[in-house]
């Protein structure tokens, strides 16, 4: 039977709460596997798993009951190793670089942020910003609308404008909080987005971690800015010794 591992944590963390379930249905009982100074939290991985709003809770809980006790590296849904042998085995292996990491994400929860540009209001500071664009955008509106070749010019020019303003953003986003944040991670890029940051924040302070983003939010109001968490400290799992976390990635 393979092996379903939520997270990892030292060996001296509290115990679970009793007969607490995990992911499936039923519900699957959460262990602890001991190897050395590390434990790693698990259960049977049922066959078919897919990411359910029943299961993915199920997960979330069991990071926020065992990340209750102690620091916890999360494991993103869905991680399945063949055994039990094979996870007390990484832990072994790997057992300097997850006690590095536990001692850095002690005290940290992640926010992500992710931001967009509100369409209408970037147009407007695009051209604000441009000479060269409201004097192509006045020659076409006193021709007529210009010919085919003028609207093309203007429209690539608009586009190549707004996507800098996008690229300019984005730093300015990141600029704007890393002071608040002890390292950064940043997301995949994806559609619709011009910036998919996550931040690793020590839960103390956090408020202040919220106060930048608000700042963010009215400095800058061309820019619509989500913000999710606090959340386990997902991206910040991986860099060990050899990759601070403050690196960005």
């Amino acid at each position: 039977m393979s092996t379903y591992v939520y997270g990892i944590a030292a060996s001296s963390h509290p115990a679970l709460p009793e007969g607490m379930g995990g992911v499936g249905d039923p519900a699957r009982p959460v262990r602890i596997l001991q190897e050395g100074e590390l434990a790693a939290i698990v259960s049977e991985a049922p066959e078919g798993l897919r990411p359910k709003r029943k299961d993915l809770l199920a997960h979330q809980n069991v990071l926020s009951e065992a990340g209750a006790g102690g620091p916890l590296l999360p494991m993103r849904f869905g991680s399945v190793a063949p055994d039990d042998a094979s996870v007390t085995g990484v832990l072994a292996e790997r057992a300097e670089h997850y006690l590095e990491r536990l001692g850095a994400l002690d005290g940290k929860v992640e926010y992500n942020v992710k931001a967009s540009h509100d369409e209408e209001a970037v147009l407007h500071r695009v051209m604000g910003e441009n000479p060269e664009l409201r004097a192509l955008t006045e020659a076409n509106r006193q021709a007529g609308g210009g010919t085919y070749e003028d609207r093309l010019r203007l429209g690539e020019m608009v586009v190549a404008a707004v996507q800098a303003r996008e690229a300019e953003d984005a730093a300015e986003l990141q600029r704007a909080l890393e002071p608040a944040a002890t390292a950064v991670s940043a997301g995949p890029e994806s559609t619709g987005w011009l910036a998919n940051v996550s931040f690793l924040v020590d839960r103390q302070s956090a408020e202040v971690f919220l106060a930048a983003v608000e700042q963010l939010r009215k400095s800058h109001p061309h820019i619509e800015v989500r913000v999710n968490g606090p959340l386990p400290p997902y991206s910040f799992v991986e860099p060990g010794p050899s990759q601070p976390a403050e690196t960005t990635h």
